[in-house]
């Protein structure tokens, strides 16, 4: 293993919880092997969370909401995090070698994460101060106002795909509202949460702020989903957990915000520009390795130039390469053996339906043979019935559809039960824009497909795709509530 990936973690690294501002071990003293999907390795221990390891961390949350945490003003909090983002970005480099020995993800998409984080905690600590409220006109002789207030504690259930980005664009406006904050990483990405939470007790943050609790999502995940102690929480992950988790907070009538993953189109008219659309389309599938809840897992491809584009993808596809991070491959291995064995089921029952593979790239040679690789696949053309088209994969697997006319690409791109993202590829401004109002997504691209992470830019979806809307100032204001008051005077 390169120094550059490995130098900061010493041989069985212990990584213990951050509970009221203290590194403490589980309650039970119990510990979880951490694999590096690179090489298959253990190469740190974490610990594993428990109810009580979760009920310490909801304690402390909330003496921190109801004391010095809860004490500062809206400008003093945003200042904290604007420091957490400076940290952030002046460490980018180790985040980002720590990110990809843990998740498995190529060096400069694990940089490129760190470096949102730290735009993530500017953004919410300049927007701190600013969440304003609303003079109602009532009666003459009352005066009504509307503020915006915090929760109190939120919990967070973290995935592994992009721990950086989505603790960034949770916690952080959960924290620049005032909110005090429970974090249960993901047990197979946990490691940079915790150093930032290291980099939040360094900058100032009272202690019981910011509690990450490590742990297996059925025994701490679930303790958190379900404790009477949160106010309100945030979920990234499967539809089936996003369902688990919804119901337990439930019980304790609570808010959630769930992201639940998608099955994303893009749609490329007869119309588009051909060369600027094709990189984009290949890498929307192949970034984090497919693991990504945005992926742009379909084209739909008008049938004039079908076979044009899907030739053009597929040559594409055969020059791509899966391998060690450090090499900077196109991309890197699956987050476990469970995710491979996964994806490769899903290719091997896209073969047995006689599905064609017009493009698939490699394994590369020198990738460690325990690592969990998977080579980037292109079927084409592919019913939009097939199992290809409508489920999620999380892996790096395209599917091709040809449709004849704008309202069967409409139909197309509608017809799964998620709603996260969609992609228009034409030069028809009229058109991009009625296809693009006709879309059951949160979010809608023209002639482009992510813009660049978008922190700015709310993010959310529609049916199994989950609800609540995270980034942007929508995503500050799903972390409060409202008060009324009502004054009289005379």
């Amino acid at each position: 293993m390169n120094d550059q990936i490995s130098s900061n973690i010493a041989p069985n690294m212990v990584f213990r919880h951050l509970i009221g501002g203290k590194e403490v071990p589980a309650s039970d003293g119990l510990l979880l092997d951490v694999i590096s999907p690179i090489d298959g390795s253990l190469f740190a221990k974490i610990a594993a969370g428990t109810a009580e390891d979760i009920n310490s961390a909801v304690t402390a949350a909330r003496a921190a909401f109801e004391g010095a945490w809860g004490k500062l003003t809206a400008t003093e909090r945003g200042r904290l995090l604007m420091k957490l983002g400076q940290i952030v970005e002046a460490h980018a480099d180790e985040l980002a070698a720590l990110e990809s020995r843990d998740n498995g993800k190529p060096l400069r998409q694990s940089k490129a994460d760190a470096v949102a984080l730290a735009r993530y905690f500017e953004f919410y600590g300049s927007a701190a101060d600013k969440l304003h409220g609303d003079v109602i006109p009532y009666l003459q002789t009352h005066f009504v106002g509307v503020e915006r207030v915090p929760h109190g504690v939120t919990g967070h259930i973290v995935p592994w795909n992009y721990p950086m980005q989505i603790f960034g664009r949770s916690v952080g406006a959960a924290l620049a509202a005032g909110n005090a904050v429970v974090v249960k990483p993901a047990e197979d990405a946990s490691l940079t949460i915790l150093r930032v939470a290291q980099f939040a007790r360094e900058v100032g943050f009272p202690d019981g702020a910011l509690n990450i609790v490590t742990g297996l999502g059925r025994q701490a995940g679930a303790a958190l989903a379900a404790h009477p102690g949160i106010d309100f929480l945030s979920f990234t992950g499967s539809p089936e957990t996003g369902t688990a988790v919804q119901t337990a907070a439930a019980r304790n009538h609570v808010g959630v915000t769930l992201e639940l993953g998608g099955k994303s189109a893009q749609i490329v008219f007869d119309d588009a520009d051909i060369e600027r659309a094709l990189p984009t389309l290949v890498n929307a599938i192949i970034q984090n390795g497919g693991q990504t809840c945005s992926a742009g897992s379909r084209l739909l491809i008008q049938r004039g130039i079908f076979d044009e584009v899907v030739n053009a993808v597929a040559e594409r596809f055969r020059a791509l390469r899966a391998g060690h991070p450090e090499r900077e491959p196109d991309l890197g291995p699956m987050i476990n053996k469970a995710q491979q064995r996964r994806v490769l089921g899903y290719l091997e029952r896209a073969r047995n339906e006689g599905l064609r593979i017009l493009g698939e790239g490699v394994v590369a040679i020198d990738a460690p043979a325990e690592g969990f690789y998977v080579p980037p696949v292109f079927f084409a053309p592919v019913p939009h019935e097939s199992v290809l088209s409508q489920e999620e994969v999380f892996g790096p697997v395209l599917v091709a559809t040809p449709f004849d006319d704008e309202e069967e690409a409409i139909r197309l791109a509608n017809g799964t039960a998620y709603g996260l993202v969609a992609g228009i590829w034409t030069r028809d401004a009229m058109r991009s824009n009625r296809v693009a109002r006709s879309m059951r997504a949160g979010q809608v691209f023209v002639n482009c497909y992510g813009a660049g992470g978008g922190i700015e830019l709310p993010f959310g979806g529609f049916g199994r795709s989950g609800h609540g809307r995270e980034k942007g100032f929508e995503g500050l204001i799903e972390f409060t509530t409202t008060r009324t008051l009502v004054v009289a005077h005379g």
